[in-house]
């Protein structure tokens, strides 16, 4: 395929459901012309439960459907998915231009006054060497403590982003771990974005910055597609398509609601 015709293709995000849709946002602020073809794997969400050979074997799976399909670029929009499957990726694909998220620690110290810095993740992610070896290269710089957060991220896929059962899940989970000094938390999986508004609402009056990588992903997405030269060139308004490994249509329709959902907090 020609130079052209690849620019024309969409740009494929994969995900363990609907959380990466918190990437797809911001970049689609920073490529409106851009076509996008999401997929999300919820009939086997949660990744973050599972053996880091499930999580790679899965994440193949949807990238090999993408493929078909026809992409000219790659964002895994899961921070255990890219964790266990990028490297592997960018082995098997070396033309493709791939990026992963990853828990947002850079820019958390780089912001930070002294404070200490939550980080909110899957167990799998936890697990994970990728994470230990991120937290090790900042250990110096900042207080950094990790927060297991299993189930968190099911309220998403359920499309419970709100109510008394999100507080008491933030109480038991996130309130052992607030002192007088956490000056941020870290939002480690693309699906806690969508709980920004009420987790503002639980930590109340306190001045806690919530970081995501969301931006900083779609920024390296689009660097890495220049570098091609395959973004459009032509003024235009891009199409979405979403796609979902449940049967499930609630799925697509939650997966709408949650792309024009404002959680700018």
């Amino acid at each position: 395929m020609n130079l052209e015709n690849r620019k024309n293709l969409p740009i494929g995000f994969v995900d363990s459901g609907m959380g990466g849709l918190s990437v797809l946002k911001e970049a689609v602020r920073l490529m409106p012309n851009e076509d996008f073809l999401y997929y999300g794997d919820s009939a086997n969400a949660p990744y973050g439960t599972k053996t880091t050979e499930e999580i790679r074997r899965l994440t193949f799976a949807v990238v090999e459907k993408l493929l078909e399909k026809g992409i000219k670029g790659l964002a895994v929009a899961c921070n255990t998915a890219t964790g266990a499957a990028v490297r592997a990726l960018r082995n098997t694909y070396p033309e493709l231009p791939i990026v992963g998220i990853e828990p947002a620690v850079k820019p958390a110290v780089e912001t930070n006054h002294g404070g200490r810095i939550l980080v909110m993740a899957t167990p799998m992610t936890i697990r994970q060497e990728k994470f230990h070896r991120l937290l090790e290269q900042y250990e110096d710089q900042a207080e950094i403590v990790p927060i297991s957060c299993k189930g968190l991220m099911e309220f998403v896929e359920q499309g419970n982003l709100d109510g008394e059962f999100l507080d008491a899940y933030f109480e038991e989970h996130i309130g052992p771990f607030l002192t007088e000094d956490t000056e941020s938390i870290v939002l480690g999986c693309t699906h806690y974005p969508f709980l920004k508004p009420q987790l503002r609402k639980y930590l109340g009056n306190r001045d806690i910055k919530l970081i995501d990588g969301s931006l900083g992903t779609s920024r390296e997405l689009k660097r890495r597609l220049a570098k091609k030269e395959l973004l459009r060139e032509e003024e235009r308004k891009g199409n979405i398509t979403i796609m979902n490994s449940s049967k499930d249509k609630k799925m697509i329709d939650l997966s709408w609601k949650l792309l024009e959902l404002d959680i700018d907090v």
